[in-house]
């Protein structure tokens, strides 16, 4: 039985080397889109500060770091400052209920690589998600200036627009699986075979495709990102934001990306599910972390080419999209779905 504080120290444990490796990881997710980017356009990108211009995100974030924060006279103070901290925070604690590799046994005692294992995890997801459209409204409406303003009320309309559509892609994976907690769900999609091939829930295709584009719409990346676009409403939200400010928007969208791309293989592609080619159970842990950070990395890569490939959608199609395809097709799905579980599940009726 383990004590209060050894609980409290391993929760603590786990919090600290999770916002670490979020923190590592937008510095290379920020160098990967540049490199990427670069590579597909035919340029060189990133190649002055470190190997292969590793630490030109290192640079960038010092400079937002020192850099002096321009406060507008007309700004609600105290909303102001909230804003960009109600951007991070959510993010940082979805990352919190997705596992990132198969349990194991130390002496007696079961470690998880997860932050917490809630069984309602799937709704907390979704619940953090939407706080973010708290931190768009703020940013916009108490920087005192009418564009920022303009681009939070559409910002926000976005985002509430294509969260229903990810709200309602997961009612059949929760039904499928029977479970809305992030581990009974990988669990579900498990395998026999070296560990692998289970049947993994990307078999609910229209769940699969909705829930990642509405992902990317809801993080605010191409072809989705005309709130922040220079050719729209000057440059959105954050318009009055700099330096510091600035950037704790800046880590939040990328830890976002990170954050769906994580979900999207937790939910749908087997999560750490993979071969693990008969290793030693000692080391037997490491190779679910591999394969998680390898289709973590694969769906982020989506991201990228998706920004570099597909040209920015007008405000009108943008909802459109949302609003008359989306949750349409996501709700037929429901239905449909729903009834060839049932039929699976417990046969025809006639029957």
């Amino acid at each position: 039985m383990l004590s209060g504080w050894e609980i409290f120290l391993e929760a603590a444990i786990k919090v600290v080397a999770i916002f670490i490796m979020l923190l590592v990881t937008v510095i290379l997710l920020v160098w990967i889109e540049r490199k990427v980017v670069a590579d597909m356009q035919n340029r060189i990108g990133p190649s002055r500060a470190g190997p292969f211009g590793i630490l030109q995100t290192v640079a960038d974030g010092t400079k937002l770091l020192f850099k002096e924060s321009m406060t507008p006279r007309k700004v609600d103070f105290p909303l102001y400052i909230i804003a960009p901290i109600a951007a991070l925070v959510p993010a940082l604690l979805i990352f919190l209920v997705v596992p990132i590799g198969r349990p194991f046994h130390i002496g007696d005692r079961l470690i998880t690589l997860q932050g917490t294992d809630l069984n309602i995890a799937v709704l907390y997801f979704l619940a953090l998600s939407s706080l973010a459209v708290y931190a768009v409204v703020l940013a916009g409406w108490s920087s005192g200036s009418k564009y920022p303003l303009l681009g939070a009320v559409r910002a926000s309309a976005q985002m509430i627009s294509y969260e229903a559509a990810m709200g309602l892609a997961l009612v059949p994976v929760i039904i499928f699986t029977g479970t809305t907690s992030m581990s009974g769900i990988v669990e579900s999609q498990a395998g026999d075979w070296l560990g692998f091939l289970g049947v993994w829930n990307v078999v609910l295709i229209p769940s699969f495709v909705v829930f990642f584009v509405a992902g990317v719409a809801e993080t605010n990346r191409a072809p989705f990102d005309l709130v922040e676009a220079e050719s729209e409403i000057v440059g959105g939200y954050h318009t009055e934001y700099s330096g510091f400010r600035f950037a704790l928007f800046f880590l939040a969208e990328y830890i976002n990306i990170f954050n769906i791309s994580a979900l999207t293989v937790t939910l749908f592609l087997g999560g750490w599910a993979g071969p693990d080619f008969g290793t030693p159970a000692a080391i037997s842990w490491i190779f679910p972390i591999f394969w998680f950070f390898l289709k973590t990395l694969g769906l982020v890569f989506v991201f990228v080419w998706i920004r570099a490939s597909l040209p920015r959608m007008r405000y009108d199609q943008l909802m459109a999209f949302g609003w008359k395809r989306m949750i349409p097709l996501s709700l037929i799905w429901i239905v449909l779905s729903t009834l060839a579980i049932g039929v699976r599940r417990f046969g025809l009726p006639w029957s």
